[in-house]
């Protein structure tokens, strides 16, 4: 069997559900900065590109007027510098940040094994969105999850 996995760059489409379309092209387009590549009125979906075209996109398809029952989870990359500042931005946005265990934050989390730089936040349905950063440091895997601040003092 020929596997591909190694010539695979990336992942380029996410996809959500979400209850009210307008409102969560909103929340992707003017708070979190992406930008709106289509809206398809007749499909009740719209897309946005994470980063440049060619680098990503994120589609959200309403899925009816009823809440939602299910959520998920992705991350975004992100620079060390933008992740640094996302508690100020985020918290600006008037969007709480969070740490690995959904408690709120006030600045971003290391998770060591990886070594990734990590901060997490809710969209309007309550989707986990994670905006990470692989750190280039070695791995700690006993180092668990916890705060930058720590990852620093170890």
């Amino acid at each position: 069997m020929h596997q591909i996995g190694g010539h695979i760059q990336g992942l380029y489409e996410t996809h959500l559900p979400v209850c009210n379309l307008e409102r969560s092209v909103a929340f992707y387009r003017d708070r979190l900065g992406l930008e709106l590549a289509r809206v398809i009125q007749e499909r009740n979906v719209a897309f946005l590109f994470v980063g440049d075209a060619r680098t990503g996109m994120l589609g959200l398809w309403q899925a009816g007027h009823g809440p939602l029952h299910m959520t998920l989870h992705f991350a975004f990359r992100a620079t060390e510098e933008v992740i640094l500042d996302s508690c100020d931005r985020l918290t600006a946005e008037g969007i709480s940040p969070q740490g690995f265990y959904g408690e709120q934050v006030s600045e971003p989390v290391v998770i060591g094994w990886m070594p990734a730089l990590s901060i997490y936040f809710k969209d309007p349905d309550g989707h986990s969105i994670e905006m990470l950063h692989v750190m280039d440091a070695p791995a700690d895997p006993g180092f668990g999850v916890d705060s930058y601040s720590a990852w620093k003092r170890r």
